[in-house]
């Protein structure tokens, strides 16, 4: 693969990455304890729009990023173990 194509796939990398921190740092935080284990189970059970909300779209962005990270780390990792 050419100096270009590498370049590329490493700003794809990094660009992955910071979306990934991002995402994860702009989700909210599970309720801990028997209290909010009831109260997310009874939200979850009667939430009609639970795909729609902020924190889904967001868990669905961060799955999407990180397969696409995984994904240009195996590409990197090949091209670069067949250049050296």
């Amino acid at each position: 693969m050419s100096n270009i194509g590498t370049i590329i796939l490493n700003i794809l990398q990094v660009a992955f990455s910071i979306s990934i921190i991002i995402t994860v740092l702009l989700q909210s935080g599970k309720s801990a304890g028997i209290s909010g284990t009831i109260a997310g189970g009874a939200e979850t059970f009667f939430g009609k729009s639970k795909g729609r909300t902020i924190d889904a779209m967001l868990s669905k962005y961060t799955s999407f990023a990180s397969i696409a990270f995984l994904v240009t780390s195996i590409i990197l990792f090949i091209f670069l173990k067949r250049s050296v």
